[in-house]
């Protein structure tokens, strides 16, 4: 918990002083010789001090930046999100507590972050998965490289797109984000400009440079800080393999309103076509949690009608409730833990999840249990 709080206080430091702030993986950026006021080293989280601004460096590399309570966020990452094998090992012993503490402090940071008016700077040099998006989408600018891979693969672990990931998903273009969310693939740093879950590209051998004079800037205007990103900025495309190239069928096929008519539509699409996409997509629902696919199509649904706030108090339910759930911890078990990739889902088909199962992730929370409280009288979620 202790970085997590370090991290708010920085942020609170920064709105009375006017800082900006950058967050980065500690492996992520070359030495740098330029000299900070000071450093604050709080072993998994670094937080760098100059005299302008306030750097927050995730720095746990050898779990690729993998976010557990007394972090805020490597070489290969930014961040691979929360630490589920962490989590997996709580729940085994029982201590949900940890796990509720876990999940309310990270969401309460990203509402943080979503809601802060000062700019903000992510450099996604890197694995950035999960949480490790959740603590960088919401931010005012987001740089990719070509090193960066994102994705949300949560159902492949029996859970739910979380972190914040049922709104941003939601929000963009067409059916995309039912696509991602429910499939868990991966898009690099071209394809995240196109789609503007980045702001902007920069090659990684610059981004010292750019660490550089983001550092040296003695001012917190948004316009002043976008011209420095863009001087160093790369104009890249999708390649032509890209599943942005087929946003037609993503949408064609990802509107539909269930998950077995999502599946249904790539089945027809792949028989007429033998297209490879199709049969690929298909493969990759078929490794997924039945349940966890109707649970994360209705969540991205109804992020598109939600503020972020909103999103947030609805996934820290879902996430509780998901706990209990034996998808998740045969999920993590088979991909994280054993490895043998062979997860027996509960149930194993789509049309033995019935809509009671559904429902009760998205139910509230037992009296006892309260809501995520996050201070939205103080901070306005932004609604798109």
């Amino acid at each position: 918990m202790k970085g997590w709080k370090v991290a708010a206080a920085v942020l609170s430091r920064r709105a009375k002083a006017g800082y900006r702030h950058v967050s980065r993986g500690v492996g992520s950026l070359a030495s740098s010789k330029s000299n900070p006021v000071d450093i604050y080293d709080h072993n998994e989280v670094l937080v760098e001090g100059r005299a302008h601004s306030r750097t927050a460096v995730l720095n746990r590399p050898s779990s690729l930046n993998a976010l557990n309570t007394t972090m805020v966020g490597s070489g290969r990452a930014f961040c691979a999100g929360g630490d589920i094998v962490a989590l997996y090992h709580l729940i085994n012993q029982g201590k949900l507590g940890h796990c509720k503490e876990f999940f309310s402090t990270l969401y309460s940071y990203i509402y943080l972050l979503g809601t802060y008016l000062k700019p903000n700077v992510a450099l996604l040099n890197g694995i950035t998965m999960g949480g490790g998006a959740g603590v960088s989408v919401p931010g005012m600018f987001r740089v990719a490289t070509e090193r960066t891979r994102f994705a949300t693969p949560e159902t492949l672990i029996g859970f739910h797109p979380d972190a914040g990931a049922s709104f941003y998903l939601s929000h963009l273009p067409g059916h995309l984000g039912e696509y991602l969310g429910l499939t868990g693939e991966t898009l690099n740093g071209a394809e995240m400009i196109a789609c503007g879950l980045a702001t902007h590209y920069t090659h990684s051998t610059k981004l010292r440079l750019v660490d550089q004079q983001l550092g040296n800037l003695d001012t917190d205007d948004p316009s002043v800080i976008e011209a420095s990103l863009e001087e160093y900025g790369d104009h890249v495309h999708p390649d032509h393999m890209s599943v942005l190239h087929r946003i037609d069928m993503v949408d064609k096929c990802f509107s539909k309103e269930t998950v077995e008519e999502i599946i249904d539509a790539l089945e027809t699409e792949a028989s007429e076509t033998n297209d490879l996409w199709c049969n690929s997509t298909l493969r990759r629902l078929k490794e997924c949690s039945p349940l966890s696919l109707k649970v994360s199509l209705r969540s991205i649904r109804e992020g598109r009608f939600q503020t972020l706030d909103q999103c947030l108090v609805r996934e820290y339910r879902m996430s509780l409730h998901g706990m209990s759930q034996r998808d998740f911890s045969e999920g993590v078990r088979a991909r994280m833990v054993d490895k043998d990739l062979a997860a027996q889902w509960n149930p194993p088909r789509l049309e033995q999840v019935t809509e009671d199962m559904v429902d009760h992730y998205f139910s509230p929370l037992s009296e006892s249990e309260p809501d995520l409280q996050l201070p939205t009288k103080q901070r306005e979620a932004f609604a798109s």
